[in-house]
Parts: structure tokens; C-alpha cells; sequence
């Protein structure tokens, strides 16, 4: 932080990738991953993907959401490895960084790597809190004409307080259900992904009611949610934010993710209870062949090889 709680300035490093496409097994849903950029200005506390600076010896914090590379060559080398590509598997766009961070504004290059899925397209997922994606509405839709095209939203929670405390530098939930949508307006499949739910702040009823009667108020085609998940290398940044945003609650949540890295079996059984009663309230069907294990997806594509991942990172939560 610098003077006066602002952040510091984020960092950005132009650098050249040896590779766009990475392969993941053994995950559902996906066979590939796309990510344009590493680190993610977004500066959420609880946010997976720290980890995988922490698996690769890098520094978890600052390194992590004020120090952003920007992979420059990506999609020219996603050109390349398309035309190469023998089987048409669904990729997957955002798996360790957002690629609607702030810096795709002067970047574009998540646009121009949907422009090279467009010139030889794939089954497309894209999960984001950023809004620029609207921009690039008029890629999807020619994607969407090939091949399915789904745009994941993620939405904790609706209360703009709490959003600007735990994930500081993100669009707020208002204009991010804006932007769904428009590209449901636009004729795409888009929803949105509760995620994470926190424990004490965003896992009542009331607060998962609003996020799903936001969800059909602005045409989300579906409603998921995850329960939140603490890695090593994201404890500590998330343990912060409670000492310095909501302290009475850091005792319980140092208790109950004391030897662990996901809730127990107890607390998720009872979130998933509230989820399916408010699910049903607002006409939310199950679409498991849609529905993202994403934490547990991401963990795998990262870029770090299946072996190399802790053995808790690939769990289903």
C-alpha cells in the first residue's frame, strides 16, 4: 500500500511466451488453456492463482497483482499452434489471470487472440470480472457462429462495500451484470460464477438470493458458485484483509482453514443447500454439462504441468 492506503502502481513487463495453448488433462470441461497475461491487477485477496506464483517461487503478494506480464507475442503464436491443431477441443480463457484486466485496454491482446480463435475457432469459456469484454461482443458472436462460446461472470456478491474491500481494483457487481448483459443481448451464453463464496460474509441466504435475483434480472443464462479456498500462497493475503476489514472474523476463519485448504464437508453440505433452495427460487437448472469446477480446472491449467501441482490443488471442491 502507499501513503494514505492507495495502492501502489502496478508494474507492467512486456515479455515473449514460448507458448499460447496449454494442454490440461484430465479436467471435464476443458483441454486447453489461454492466458495472455501473468499476475492480475485485479489485487483480490483471496485469488487462486497466487499460488501458482507461489509453486513457481515468486513472490505472492506485489509480485503477484503490482508486477503484471504482458505476453506480447501470444496471440501471433496461437496463429501458429492452431493451424497445427489437430483436434477441435474446447479452450479455456482465464484460468490464472483475468484477460479483461485493466491493462487490455491499451494491450488488446486478448482481443487479438479471440481474433485468432475466430480465424480457426475452438469451444470457448471465458471467466472474468472484467467489463471491457463487451468490447469485443462482435468476436464472440463470430465465434459463437462456429463453435460454442460461454462467458462466466464472477459475482460474489452484490454488495458494492464488500467487493471494493476483498477484490479492490475490479469493476463493481453492477456494471459487471451490465456487460452480461449486453452479451445476452447480443445472442450469447453468458451467466454468471459466484465465486468465492466467503465464509461470514458472502454465504447467507439473503446474500445468495441477491446474487442470483441480480443474475436473472440481468438474462444470466446460469447461476454457479465455489466455496472459497485458501492455498498456502493465498492465506496470508487473504487472512490480512479480514484483520484489516472485518478482524471479529479472522479468529473462525484461522480455526476452520487451520489445517486445511477448502471448508469441511459439514459447511460446504450447507452452502450447497442454500444454493440449490435459491437456485430453485429463480429458475436455475442444474446444466452440469456447463458448469465449471473452476478452481479445481484452473489449479490444472496454469501452466505448471499436471505433476507438479500439489495434490490438494486437484481436488473437485
Amino acid at each position: 500500500m502507499g501513503a494514505g492506503g492507495e495502492r501502489d502502481p502496478v508494474r507492467y513487463s512486456e515479455v515473449t511466451a514460448k507458448s499460447a495453448l496449454t494442454r490440461v488433462y484430465g479436467m471435464p470441461y476443458f483441454s486447453w488453456s489461454l492466458n495472455p497475461y501473468t499476475g492480475c491487477s485485479h489485487a483480490c485477496s483471496y485469488c487462486f492463482a497466487r499460488q501458482y506464483h507461489a509453486l513457481r517461487e515468486r513472490d505472492t503478494g506485489r509480485g503477484f497483482d503490482r508486477e503484471v506480464e504482458v505476453k506480447i507475442n501470444f496471440p501471433d503464436l496461437l496463429r501458429n499452434e492452431l493451424k497445427r491443431l489437430r483436434l477441435r477441443e474446447t479452450v479455456a480463457l482465464g484460468t490464472a489471470t483475468d484477460p479483461y484486466q485493466r491493462c487490455e485496454g491499451r494491450y488488446r491482446i486478448t482481443r487479438r487472440t479471440l481474433e485468432a480463435l475466430a480465424e480457426s475457432p475452438l469451444p470457448l469459456v471465458i471467466v472474468t470480472k472484467g467489463t471491457l469484454v463487451v468490447r469485443d461482443v462482435d468476436v464472440l458472436v463470430r465465434i459463437a457462429r462456429q463453435v460454442s462460446v460461454r462467458v462466466c461472470f464472477s459475482i460474489g456478491s452484490v454488495d458494492a462495500d464488500l467487493a471494493r474491500k476483498v477484490e479492490p481494483e475490479t469493476p463493481p457487481p453492477a456494471p459487471r451484470l451490465e456487460a452480461m448483459r449486453r452479451l445476452r443481448g447480443a445472442g450469447l451464453d453468458a451467466g454468471v460464477l459466484a465465486a468465492p463464496i466467503l465464509p461470514g460474509l458472502s454465504d447467507s441466504e439473503a446474500s445468495l438470493d441477491a446474487v442470483a435475483r441480480a443474475a436473472r434480472d440481468h438474462d444470466a443464462t446460469f447461476f454457479h458458485h465455489r466455496p472459497l479456498k485458501l492455498d498456502p500462497g493465498v492465506k496470508p493475503h487473504y487472512f490480512a484483509f479480514l484483520a484489516e476489514h472485518f478482524p471479529v472474523l479472522l479468529p473462525q476463519a484461522a480455526e476452520q482453514f487451520a489445517d486445511r485448504i477448502n471448508p469441511d464437508r459439514h459447511y460446504v453440505a450447507e452452502l450447497e443447500a442454500r444454493v440449490a433452495r435459491v437456485r430453485a427460487r429463480y429458475g436455475f437448472g442444474e446444466d452440469r454439462e456447463g458448469e465449471l469446477d473452476v478452481e479445481r480446472e484452473r489449479a490444472e491449467a496454469a501452466g505448471e504441468p499436471t505433476s507438479s501441482a500439489p495434490a490438494q490443488m486437484r481436488l473437485a471442491i
